[in-house]
Order: structure tokens, then C-alpha cells, then sequence
């Protein structure tokens, strides 16, 4: 159908909510935000899906969330009524409509008979994933949209190991997805009638508690945190998200005594009113924690996003300054304090593995390799880190130490299978007391890692390409990637060219190897300084994103090798 005949379906259906239909009055006369939004389906991939609170089959709204959940019915009904009989767990986050899309959820399994486990309030990302593994549900819900504006809400899907559906099983359930073709018509329960036929069990602090005892396998060495409790201080913002409930009580369980709290972003709130973007990776973010942090003298200003599965830190500087780190930087303190900690403990095992995305930096490589530990780097995508590690643990090869991203997600204990948020927490305020020991600052820290490895600087470029025609933009840049591959950036000679689409890599003599990893739409250029590119289109957003690694050895040109391989990549995109 053209979009004016699916806004025909919604605008004439009668049951229509009362909320959604007064929104179609509005617009009545807005073509161009009615086209936007019943041009297309809201896409749902292997990563869920996210987009705009509103009507329309390009919107998040019961209805769509509906048809998510239909398709995971349906996907479990294929699988047998023991598969059904586990159930499904679902949390979501503070944002707008969560608590109502978590019940269009339950509402949607119990019509097929598929009990549902509700979180009875707000509960972090990682708290799900630990929830399905817990509970042994056959798969999660969390309805969350991240670290996006106030106006977006989504949903994703996890699997029953507690980490997002991998290729195979995501590619099933998105089929399934699709295949209903009416969410307007899809047959839901009545609250009364899930609660009378015992298909919804609301949990809440008996789920907390056990998440909050693994927690404390995080803590490398307690004797450290007890010296140092009272004096290293941490300044947390929650940035008005699930964090705060969850994670000062963590911090207090690991003996953390100085935790101060910022006041104006500790309750919950769906509007995010102190910051631009609830995004711990944005300088913007830290606004109200540095001022804070100033106040008390603070070591350390640590802020997650509203789902709690990203963390961001900001460090003092020996000018008294608060300088916010990236995700690799942030990572690579982790990992450092990390296999040091445990070599200095005697429990830093022979097969050790720390995993990361083909798009993370290569100094946390080189930090785990000088220990004596294997870096295997896995597809962006926390689910191929989950992946690894439940074959890991099949086959009893090797020990899971670390697993990161660059986009400020990390794991340090399997017990949840996605990034968390609440773990890096209490593992940032142990690292922070570890430098407050020895007299110095994270900052002070990562320099001398610096010096110690190599000047490596990484940045990433997102390109929004919105509407309509914005994936049309995005898949013609990757032909044109492919087709016209470059030779060399800023004048550093390509050495070699990775193509996961098709699991290839090119090396400058012609020489072709396999890649052994599922396929993706992902390019790699490998530069013959150490230095690296990578172009892929994001699994979420309308957006194509560009990589940055630079690498030199003194530091000295590093910034300036950044800024011309930035400028080589929009002179590539814009020709």
C-alpha cells in the first residue's frame, strides 16, 4: 500500500488509541510528517528496533510494539510448548511510554499463551540480561531507546543465554516480524485476564538481589576498596535513568563510602531536562557532575546513560581541570588496572581472553598481548562478544577476562551477556582508588599507559542521513567504498583492505585471505603506519559511520593525523 492508504487504515480504524488518533487530527493538514510517518515500517533488525514516540507504522507505539512482539509469539509457537512455558522477561527504562509498551508486550505473549515476567518498576539494561538467565525465560524484552532524545522509545530482543538474539535466531524473528501485515488487528489480553490466568508475575527486589551478589565478583581486590573507600570520591549522575537505583547500591556493596550523587539528574525523568542528549559520551553530558566535582574535590565524574548499559568518565587533570575520556581510553585504563590487579593476585589464568569490535582501538591489544593475554576482536555488536563467550564456555578453551566496544559499553563478568554499565561502575571507582593510592590520577594513568604503548587516538564520525531517501544515500556510499576503493589516506598508503560482507581481506600484493567471522556490512582499511578506517552503516539509526584509529609512536603528530584522515574521509565522501 502507498503510505496515504496505510494512513487510511489507521485514521479509519475505530479502536484506534484515543491518545494516537487526536495525534492523526493534528497532522491532518502536515503531509510531510504524516508521509515520514507511514512511508514505511519501523525498521526491526537484528538490534531491535528504535524511533519516534507517535501514530504510525514508522513510529514506536502500542501497535508496534505489538507487532514486534507478535513475531516473537510466533517464533516461540514454531518452537514448542516447552519453549513457551519459560516465558519472557521485560524491563524497561524512564523513558515516555516504557511501563505502557512493557505491558502491550505482556499483553501481546499472553494471547499465545506465553507467560511474561514484568519488572515492577524502571530496571537497567543489564539487569534484563541477567533476569533471563536468572529466571530461565526462553528470551528478554527491554524497551529502551538508549541514549537517544527524549522524544524516541524501542525495543529490543534478547536471547536466552541473556545476550541479543545472534544472526541466525534474529534473522528468524525478524521474519516473523514481518510476516504480520495488521498490527492494528493483532489479539492482545486484558491485563485481568493475564493476571486470572497467572501468564504476568511481577518481580522486582528478589531479581535485584541476586543481580547485586554477582555484582560483587567484579571487585578485584577488596582489600584496596576497604584502605581507600572514604578517601577516593566519586561524583555519579544517572542522567535521569535507571542507574541510581541500582548502581549507588552497588557502589555501597563494594564498600565505597564517598559517593556523592548529582542532585539535579538523579531522579528518574522521561524528558531529560539538564542535558542536550542523554549521552555519557557527550562533554555535555558531565556539565552538572564537573560542576560538582569541583565543589568536592572529586576524583572521578562517572555518568551512565538511561538504561544503564553505557558508562562515560570524566578525570582530573594535574591543572584541576575535568577532561571527559572516550570509550577506548576509558576501556583501556579498565583493562590495564584489570590483568594487573590479577597478575599481582596470582589469578590471572594461562588461556585469558579479552574480546572487542573490529572497531575498538588497538592499544587495549597491545596492553593485553604484554600481559600475556589473546585479544580477540569480534563484529560490532555486543551480541558477537556474547557469542564468544558462551563458546568459550562450552569448550572450556578459555577463561572470559574483559569485553568492550568503543561506544562505552564493557563487561567484566559473564553473569550478564550485554554491556553494563552497573559492572564498569564498580570497576572504575576500584581503578580510581588503585592511582589514589600511588598518589596519582586516572589521567595520570592513562598517560603513562600511553607512553608505555604507543600514542594511539581514535575517533568516530556519524553521518544522519534522515527520511525517505537517507538509506538509499547510505547503501550508494558503501558501493562507491567497494567500488572505488581508496589506495591510500592522507597520503598513508592502504596496506590492507578488509570486506567482512563477503569475510575477504585484500592485501596490497593481491593477495586474498578469509576473514572468519559472520558476514557484515562492514569496510576495513588497514594503513601501513598502524594506523586504520572503518565505514559501516549503524544497525539502529539512519546514520553511516566512520572509524578514525590513528597511531604514532612519540605522540607528537598524533592529533594532526587524526585531523588529515578525517578531512581524506570527506573528501572521499563528498567527490
Amino acid at each position: 500500500m502507498s503510505w496515504r492508504e496505510t494512513y487510511q487504515l489507521w485514521e479509519n480504524f475505530n479502536d484506534l488509541e484515543t491518545e494516537l488518533k487526536n495525534e492523526l487530527k493534528s497532522l491532518k493538514d502536515d503531509s510531510d510528517t504524516l508521509e515520514d510517518a507511514f512511508y514505511a515500517p519501523l525498521e526491526f533488525g537484528t538490534a531491535g528496533m528504535r524511533g519516534i514516540i507517535g501514530a504510525g507504522v514508522n513510529r514506536m507505539n502500542a501497535y508496534t510494539v505489538r507487532q514486534a512482539t507478535e513475531g516473537l509469539a510466533l517464533f516461540m509457537d514454531s518452537l514448542g510448548e516447552e519453549t513457551k512455558k519459560r516465558g519472557v522477561a521485560i524491563a524497561y527504562d524512564s523513558r515516555h511510554k516504557s511501563p505502557e509498551f512493557a505491558i502491550e508486550a505482556a499483553k501481546t505473549l499472553g494471547a499465545h499463551g506465553i507467560p511474561a515476567f514484568v519488572f515492577e518498576s524502571l530496571r537497567p539494561t543489564p539487569e534484563l540480561s541477567f533476569a533471563v538467565r536468572h529466571l530461565n525465560a526462553f528470551a528478554g524484552i527491554m524497551v529502551t531507546a538508549s541514549h537517544n532524545p527524549a522524544e524516541y522509545n524501542g525495543y529490543k530482543v534478547y536471547g536466552e543465554d541473556g545476550g541479543q538474539m545472534p544472526p541466525k535466531e534474529a534473522d528468524a524473528l525478524t521474519a516473523y516480524v514481518r510476516s504480520v501485515k495488521n498490527m492494528l488487528e493483532i489479539k492482545v489480553l486484558s491485563r485481568e485476564d493475564l493476571e486470572a490466568q497467572g501468564l504476568l508475575t511481577i518481580i522486582g527486589e528478589e531479581v535485584d538481589s541476586e543481580y547485586l551478589e554477582n555484582i560483587k565478583s567484579v571487585t578485584v581486590n577488596p582489600e584496596l576498596v576497604k584502605e581507600m573507600s572514604k578517601e577516593m570520591k566519586l561524583v555519579y549522575t544517572p542522567l535521569h535513568g535507571t542507574g541510581k537505583m541500582i548502581g549507588e547500591r552497588a557502589l555501597k556493596n563494594a564498600g565505597f563510602e564517598s559517593i556523592y550523587l548529582v542532585p539535579e539528574q538523579a531522579e528518574a525523568d522521561p524528558d531529560f531536562p539538564t542535558v542536550k542528549s542523554p549521552n555519557p559520551e557527550e562533554p555535555g553530558a558531565f556539565e552538572y557532575a564537573i560542576k560538582l566535582g569541583k565543589e568536592i574535590d572529586a576524583d572521578v565524574l562517572v555518568a551512565t546513560d538511561p538504561d544503564a548499559d553505557r558508562l562515560g568518565i570524566a578525570v582530573k587533570t594535574s591543572e584541576g581541570h575535568y577532561e571527559v575520556l572516550t570509550g577506548n581510553q576509558i576501556a583501556s585504563l579498565m583493562l590495564h588496572y584489570l590483568l594487573t590487579a590479577h597478575k599481582e593476585a596470582g589469578t590471572l589464568p594461562g588461556n585469558g581472553v579479552v574480546l572487542k569490535s573490529i572497531v575498538s582501538s588497538e592499544l587495549p591489544t597491545q596492553i593485553a598481548e604484554s600481559f600475556n593475554v589473546q585479544m580477540v576482536d569480534v563484529l560490532t555488536g555486543f551480541k558477537f562478544i556474547a557469542e564468544k563467550i558462551k563458546q568459550y564456555e562450552s569448550d572450556g578453551s578459555k577463561t572470559f577476562l574483559f569485553g568492550f566496544e568503543e561506544s562505552y559499553g564493557y563487561l567484566v563478568s559473564p553473569f550478564v551477556r550485554d554491556k553494563d554499565a552497573i559492572q564498569a561502575l564498580v570497576l572504575i571507582a576500584e581503578v580510581a582508588a588503585y592511582y589514589k593510592k600511588s598518589g596519582d590520577t586516572l589521567y595520570d594513568g592513562l598517560k603513562r599507559i600511553l607512553y608505555d604503548y604507543g600514542y594511539f587516538k581514535e575517533k568516530t564520525i556519524s553521518i544522519s542521513m534522515q527520511g525517505i531517501t537517507g538509506a538509499e544515500k547510505i547503501k550508494a556510499l558503501m558501493v562507491k567504498f567497494r567500488e572505488e576503493s581508496p589506495k591510500e589516506f592522507a597520503g598513508i598508503a592502504v596496506e590492507c583492505v578488509e570486506d567482512f560482507s563477503i569475510g575477504k581481506r585484500t592485501l596490497q600484493d593481491g593477495t586474498i585471505e578469509e576473514i572468519d567471522l559472520p558476514a557484515a556490512d562492514v569496510l576495513k582499511y588497514k594503513l601501513v603506519d598502524n594506523s586504520w578506517i572503518a565505514v559501516r552503516p549503524s544497525g539502529t539509526e539512519p546514520k553511516i559511520k566512520f572509524y578514525i584509529g590513528a597511531f604514532d609512536d612519540s605522540g607528537v603528530e598524533i592529533e594532526r593525523k587524526v585531523v588529515l584522515l578525517e578531512e581524506s574521509i570527506n573528501s572521499f565522501v563528498n567527490e
